[in-house]
């Protein structure tokens, strides 16, 4: 007669299996977003000259810094603007493909704009550059969405949370190389879960994964507009939007961006700026390494609130210290203090969690749907901070960090007051949760996504 599984081993291993799948999907495709967000940042005046020689070659005339300018702009928007387009087809490839299958074809978009960009300077066509920018951002946009969506139902849900932050931790890594440099479908079989889980015993999980496939069922694979109507849905909507949008409108590209002018400003000479960029990249993946192991021992409720209150905490004192900086000679120390205390704040919460809790708190019908909408108020955000915010800069100054300090104040406020814990509970009974938060009845006749789910049982 078979001895049962010890609970303690089953529930604390990590299966060389789900690691590699793990390490094989966030390395190839979150890797590559991380490293395009920061690649162009180092050699830009490099670019520009090739740029300006370029357009040389071919009018004999050289540019205007407005045009230099402006096309540099059009370069690096192009990323994100790709990303919304890619995540825009996140639903089709998902529904059509599978999860692994839209990896692999993503590739693609990974592949041709390397050659693209490879070829750039031979052609002398800055055109290429900017049209690859445009496709390896459908590339980010694709896997920034799928690869979360991928790992969220391939784990355990003790482990759902630790393996959820990968994803954002390969994110991380692939911008500090950046900086250092310039200076399958989701399985549900006995066999296939024995392998990832590393016991026998997977019944519970084969039961977590029946009532998902019962909803499914129930309601089949929901488009977007579906999404938007469905009352079973709304806060889980709301919420994805409020928390995809709160990652990127809380200045975290901003900080960025002004960062290399608050270390001049400290007295760090122009020549060493990039060293201490790549010390605050080095913090990024520091804490991202570290979220892996405390968000499910946390929460992700206690990390997201964490993160953004912190960033709230860093901007409103890095907007007196920019302010007073020209009067107090130790004032633009606080600065950098900021900016550091920003980036820790942003990575143990608001950077990884919001993609993790897509895969959460929607079931596998809805699920691609809700990445779609929530990569597209991801990538729509950025672009709008990346286009906006010199603008926002030159006007207000200093004083431009007060409003993302008011939408930190917002997004924590909403999150303490209706983001529910999810740690270490199945699909079925976080989506139970919202239920009754939507106040609609677990059992729909109108087959509605949570239509013909089993009771809640209680914990023991």
């Amino acid at each position: 007669m078979d001895q049962p599984a010890d609970p303690k081993k089953k529930k604390g291993r990590l299966t060389l299996v789900l690691a590699l799948a793990t390490l094989i999907a966030a390395f190839g495709s979150s890797f590559q977003y991380g490293y395009n967000v920061s690649a162009v940042n180092s050699p830009s005046e490099f670019m520009k000259q090739f740029y300006n020689e370029t357009y040389y070659n071919r009018t004999g005339e050289y540019m205007t810094p407005v045009h230099v300018t402006l096309l540099w702009s059009l370069t690096v928007s192009m990323f994100p603007f790709g990303g919304f387009l890619g995540s825009l087809l996140v639903g089709p490839l998902v529904n059509k493909l599978g999860r692994k299958g839209a990896l692999l074809f993503n590739n693609i978009f990974s592949i041709v704009p390397a050659i693209l960009m490879g070829c750039s300077k031979v052609a002398k066509s800055y055109e290429l550059i900017i049209v690859s920018r445009l496709l390896v951002g459908i590339c980010a946009g694709v896997s920034s969405n799928v690869v979360p969506m991928y790992l969220g139902e391939l784990a355990p849900k003790h482990l759902r949370g630790a393996l959820g932050v990968v994803p954002q931790l390969f994110i991380t890594i692939g911008i500090l190389v950046a900086q250092l440099l310039g200076l399958r479908n989701a399985l549900a079989n006995d066999e296939a879960l024995r392998r990832l889980r590393g016991w026998d015993d997977v019944a519970e999980d084969i039961e977590e994964i029946r009532q998902e496939d019962q909803a499914e069922k129930a309601a089949g694979s929901i488009s977007v507009w579906r999404l938007f109507t469905l009352r079973s849905l709304r806060w889980q909507l709301i919420s994805i939007v409020v928390l995809m949008g709160g990652q990127q409108l809380s200045g975290v590209n901003a900080i960025y961006y002004y960062a290399d002018q608050i270390y001049l400003s400290a007295g760090v000479k122009a020549n060493d700026v990039q060293y201490v960029t790549a010390g605050t990249g080095a913090v990024n993946v520091f804490m991202t390494i570290c979220t892996v192991f405390v968000v499910e021992l946390w929460g992700r409720r206690l990390l997201l609130l964490l993160g953004f209150s912190t960033c709230l905490s860093a901007c409103v004192v890095l907007t007196v210290a920019l302010a007073l900086q020209d009067q107090l000679s130790w004032m633009p120390y606080i600065s950098i203090a900021c900016v550091i205390i920003y980036v820790i704040g942003h990575a143990i919460g608001p950077s990884p969690i919001p993609a993790l809790l897509i895969t959460e708190i929607f079931l596998q019908s809805s699920r691609a749907a809700a990445f779609m909408v929530g990569g597209s108020v991801h990538w729509l955000s950025n672009f709008t901070v990346g286009l906006i915010f010199p603008f926002i800069q030159e006007g207000l100054g200093p004083y431009s960090f007060i409003l993302f300090a008011v939408i930190c104040l917002l997004t924590t406020i909403y999150i303490a007051m209706v983001i529910p814990e999810t740690k270490n509970r199945t699909f079925v009974e976080i989506n139970q949760t919202f239920a009754k938060m939507n106040k609609v009845s677990s059992v729909h006749t109108d087959k509605e996504e949570l239509a013909d789910l089993p009771p809640v049982t209680e914990r023991q």
